[in-house]
């Protein structure tokens, strides 16, 4: 981490200092109401703004918790011990753990270099980094911000060991910077951040851990990321084979977990592709159906009409008199 910004983040807060002095647990008033243990945005969070930043309080175990609000925790020295739905989970320098609000998340001591910061997140945050990709639909993507924003309910965490990505790196120290330092344009200069993170780490999904005890998540991360790499020509058997899955169980799985058929993703991630490919290339509408996987240019026209309500080619039309 950035040398200048890490010593910004490094004295001892008061809350810190009372904890030196002999506290032996968190001052429970500055995170929650008395009754419940569960952390509150209202508690952590400015009226009105939609994110903020905090560096984790050090030397103190943290009991078992909720959020009603998403977390992202930045390791930026050292590292973190946690449980997370009764996951072990070392958070070390360089890697980023998303809770949702579905996750129990207990905190052991942390020592004097073992600096993190911790970003407090209404989960309408991520509406508008939805917003800034949603010209091109990525199932993987949505399936992602779902689960970080608790819509998907069997997800509670997501660990990125990604301390060696640079891009990553960069992103999450500017949007630390930019929290931490007043200037114009804040809002949308940290919603873009968060969406140029999420696509990212969209690119090293090798890289994340899940809930031990949640292996339907896995596999749908893993169902995703091949749909999306291969979405023009890959087949469900291949996939089973890859994963060491009967082929009959994963279709059935695929198809409780997500409510569609693996050949319906498909065609959903192939049409969406093409919706893309006519609105911004110069491709003939031919060359876009190829382009996406289907030799029946008949067939393309069918199903793109039935699922956009126009021809390929009047679709194109619409969108160039939009702009």
């Amino acid at each position: 981490m950035n040398e200048q910004l890490l010593e910004t983040l490094k004295p001892i807060t008061l809350e810190e200092q009372r904890i030196v002095e002999g506290e032996r647990e968190i001052e429970k008033d500055l995170y929650m109401s008395t009754k419940e243990n569960v952390v509150l945005a209202k508690k952590l969070l400015e009226s009105g703004k939609l994110i903020s930043a905090r560096t984790h309080t050090r030397f103190v175990h943290f009991p078992k918790h909720t959020h009603n609000y998403v977390e992202v925790i930045y390791m930026c020295s050292g590292s973190t011990h946690h449980i997370i739905n009764e996951t072990d989970v070392l958070l070390e320098q360089g890697e980023l753990l998303f809770l949702n609000q579905n996750a129990t998340q207990e905190i052991f001591p942390a020592g004097n270099d073992d600096i993190a910061v911790n970003f407090i997140v209404l989960p309408e945050f991520f509406d508008y980094a939805l917003k800034l990709m949603e010209a091109e639909e990525n199932l993987l993507r949505t399936f992602v911000i779902d689960c970080l924003r608790g819509e998907n309910e069997s997800s509670g965490f997501m660990h990125f060991k990604v301390a060696e990505i640079l891009p990553v790196q960069n992103l999450v120290e500017n949007l630390i910077w930019t929290i931490r330092n007043k200037q114009q344009n804040k809002r949308n200069i940290n919603q873009i951040t968060m969406g140029l993170l999420i696509l990212q780490l969209m690119n090293h999904m090798d890289k994340v851990e899940t809930d031990a005890v949640n292996s339907q998540q896995k596999l749908m991360i893993q169902v995703f990321e091949y749909i999306e790499e291969h979405y023009r020509d890959g087949e469900l058997s291949e996939l089973a084979d890859r994963l060491h899955y009967d082929l009959y169980w994963l279709s059935k799985e695929i198809k409780k977990q997500t409510g569609r058929t693996y050949t319906e993703l498909v065609q959903s991630k192939r049409l969406s592709q093409a919706a893309y490919l006519l609105s911004y290339t110069k491709l003939s509408v031919m060359e876009v159906g190829m382009a996406v996987g289907y030799d029946n240019l008949s067939y393309f026209h069918r199903i793109f009409q039935k699922k956009y309500k126009l021809t390929p080619r009047k679709y194109r039309v619409e969108i160039e008199n939009k702009i």
